[in-house]
């Protein structure tokens, strides 16, 4: 019995030792993507430049345009196997002069609101829009006070975000349908125009834009948002004057369609250059603010991923494919020219990852997969927990990547702190300056961490 168990023994010690070694190995490249991504700050210049030197990238839009060729440029620079666009139509909205709004009060005076046109709004004409003024939280209070109470006034949507939430994606998914579709439901009863609370758990004075939408069967009316500071206040003089009257006015219009593009920069496999490892972020930002965390971030990041293993010359047994897409803001025309592509050429994506959650500290992985998927990333955590990298866990991945879910693709979102990223999301808070160059750098280096495991292990 003793001898057949140190046969035993024996014939396992070189599967240990062989993956002792690629163990060891795997560590020890892991620590050189992470030292090339905190000691090369490119993804942080590529960042500057885009914000700084670019700014707000609206698709349809002369900025988006720039922003194609300045990504396309970078992609030229790393010496890739292969560069190349992937065209598209896109809605072209632009915003105009500098939106306005009035409140008037015979109790209470007057006073000028913080605020913007939400996405894809009419304008209200040169003339403007003043009435009276109609507080509500929800859906439902619309039917409540009916068509009576509604017709030719201003429908005031003040659901704030629910701010006991930990994850403010949750909070911020609980209060943001009265901004995508407010416009639509109040004209259902006769509204001349919304303003809508910002989505955000922060409470200052920049108002938040973000996509609307309309329906055919009713009439499209203008839709604002208004700062959190400013909807407390316009709440509060509603209750001391409920006649109070509100003068807004906007310019923004909606114009025919334009070119648009994605760009895709990519390693062939050595092994098995027909499947993919896709991975990227958006091209496009609200014009308010530079689009800094949303999504310049995810962006450069997945750029970088590509410039980390060509400076260690790590060459992917997979192809590995950086993706900026265009027109996630509004339509997601990017992402489904994408995946139509793809199913076309009839690609098979190992994996699809994106980072589209602003660049603050990362935290790990959000999978929508199946259970044994999830259960082999999770058996890499000792390969993260060094870096501070802890959560794995069933959840979304990001609109950019969603059409491949119906192609069998494994999807995968970077997960960063939370905490403050709706202080930036869609406003001109979001700027350069408010991106930290470490958290960026590692979350890069975390994107880079997984693709290098699936790319090895697969799913």
């Amino acid at each position: 019995m003793r001898k057949q168990f140190y046969l035993s023994l024996a014939l396992l010690l070189p599967v240990f030792i062989q993956a002792s070694r690629a163990q060891n190995q795997d560590s020890l490249t892991i620590r050189k993507i992470y030292t090339e991504a905190l000691t090369n700050p490119l993804a942080y210049k590529n960042l500057d430049y885009l914000c700084n030197k670019i700014g707000g990238r609206l698709c349809g839009s002369a900025k988006a345009g720039e922003a194609v060729q300045y990504v396309k440029k970078l992609f030229e620079g790393m010496k890739l196997d292969t560069v190349y666009l992937q065209p598209m139509m896109v809605k072209h909205w632009e915003r105009g002069t500098v939106e306005t709004a009035k409140l008037a009060s015979t109790k209470k005076g007057s006073k000028n609101l913080h605020v913007c046109a939400l996405g894809t709004s009419i304008g209200t004409g040169d003339a403007g829009i003043r009435a009276g003024v109609v507080e509500v939280h929800n859906f439902n209070d619309l039917k409540t006070i009916g068509r009576s109470g509604i017709e030719g006034r201003i429908v005031f949507f003040n659901r704030a975000a629910d701010e006991s939430h930990i994850n403010t994606f949750e909070a911020y998914g609980k209060a943001v349908d009265q901004r995508s579709q407010g416009a639509m439901q109040a004209a259902r009863y006769g509204a001349l125009a919304v303003i809508i609370r910002s989505a955000t758990t922060s409470h200052d004075n920049f108002p938040h834009t973000g996509v609307q939408h309309y329906a055919d069967s009713v009439k499209a009316i203008p839709a604002m948002s208004v700062s959190t500071n400013d909807a407390d206040l316009l709440s509060s003089w509603l209750k001391d004057d409920p006649s109070l009257k509100l003068s807004m006015k906007m310019n923004c219009r909606n114009l025919p369609d334009a070119p648009g593009w994605n760009v895709a920069g990519e390693i062939r496999g050595s092994e098995h250059p027909e499947e993919v490892i896709a991975f990227g972020g958006h091209i496009d930002a609200w014009d308010l603010g530079q689009g800094a965390h949303d999504d310049g971030a995810g962006l450069v990041q997945s750029i970088d991923i590509l410039r980390i293993y060509k400076a260690l010359g790590i060459r992917p047994k997979h192809t590995i494919r950086a993706v900026a897409f265009m027109d996630e803001e509004i339509a997601q025309e990017g992402a489904a020219t994408y995946a139509d592509i793809a199913k076309k050429k009839g690609e098979k994506h190992i994996t699809a990852i994106e980072a589209d959650r602003g660049g603050d500290s990362p935290w790990g992985f959000s999978v929508d997969a199946s259970d044994q998927q999830l259960a082999k990333i999770k058996s890499w955590k000792p390969l993260f927990a060094p870096y501070n990298i802890w959560f794995f866990e069933k959840g979304g991945s990001g609109v950019d990547i969603r059409d491949l879910k119906s192609q069998g693709a494994p999807l995968i979102g970077l997960v960063t702190d939370p905490q403050r990223y709706f202080d930036f999301h869609h406003s001109a808070n979001d700027s350069f300056d408010k991106i930290n160059v470490r958290e960026l750098e590692l979350g890069a280096a975390a994107m880079a961490e997984l693709v290098y495991l699936i790319d090895n292990y697969g799913l």
